[in-house]
């Protein structure tokens, strides 16, 4: 299993805490520290995705549960009319965010704020985000990485000017944490609040033009998978 670059620092430092520990007081502290070492190499796994969703598909960029699928809930919404679909991730899902579409990064912003928790509505307006705009044959799509509680650090590795693919990784969030993408208000939403979605994987909504109509039967196609 492949593990986030981000998450070494973390992992053995606390190998090496586990291991001095361990041998000045024994398993009594040496084991629950060894425990919090395989938790942070869970924590930072990196599996493998593959997707065959067709170029109108956009697809979760994180692993987590579906909060808000709908018309936009807070008031720092790009400037525009939009939907949105917003996951939380839990400690317990994979944190690598992934592109939710195919397209030149046009624009990638970060934001300092607060550390709300981040399933309050208010924390997409207030926390701490990076965002990151996409030009998918001419529509814009927004995703957003935001802090929560215990995740005070997102990591963005896109940069403006780069053709991007969908499903590819583009960063990671530390400990927890919720995704924001604001996709043009005639897409096709395929998400329900308190579903759970696959970052890479699962189409969380479907773009509508001249262009991309032609990609509905290979959508459903994939959906029936």
């Amino acid at each position: 299993m492949r593990i986030d670059p981000a998450g070494w620092p973390f992992i053995l430092g606390a190998a090496v805490i586990t291991t001095f520990v361990w041998l000045l007081t024994g398993p009594l502290f040496g084991v629950p520290l060894l425990v919090l070492s395989c938790f942070l190499l869970f924590f930072f796994r990196d599996p493998d995705r593959r997707h065959d969703a067709p170029p109108s598909a956009v697809l979760s960029p994180a692993d987590g549960r579906v909060m808000v699928a709908g018309p936009p809930t807070g008031e720092a919404t790009p400037p525009g009319q939009w939907q949105q679909v917003s996951v939380f991730l839990s400690p317990m899902d994979v944190h690598v965010n992934r592109i939710p579409v195919s397209g030149r990064v046009m624009r990638v912003e970060y934001h300092p704020g607060r550390f709300l928790p981040a399933y309050k509505k208010e924390s997409g307006d207030l926390n701490e985000r990076s965002e990151v705009t996409i030009d998918h044959a001419g529509q814009p799509i927004v995703v957003r990485q935001i802090v929560g509680v215990l995740a005070r650090r997102v990591v963005c590795r896109t940069r403006e000017g780069l053709d991007v693919k969908a499903g590819e990784r583009y960063g990671v969030m530390k400990f927890g944490s919720r995704m924001d993408v604001f996709v043009p208000v005639d897409a096709t939403l395929h998400v329900r609040v308190g579903d759970t979605v696959v970052g890479g994987v699962t189409v969380i909504a479907t773009l509508t033009s001249s262009s991309t109509r032609d990609d509905k039967s290979g959508l459903e196609a994939h959906n029936a998978r």
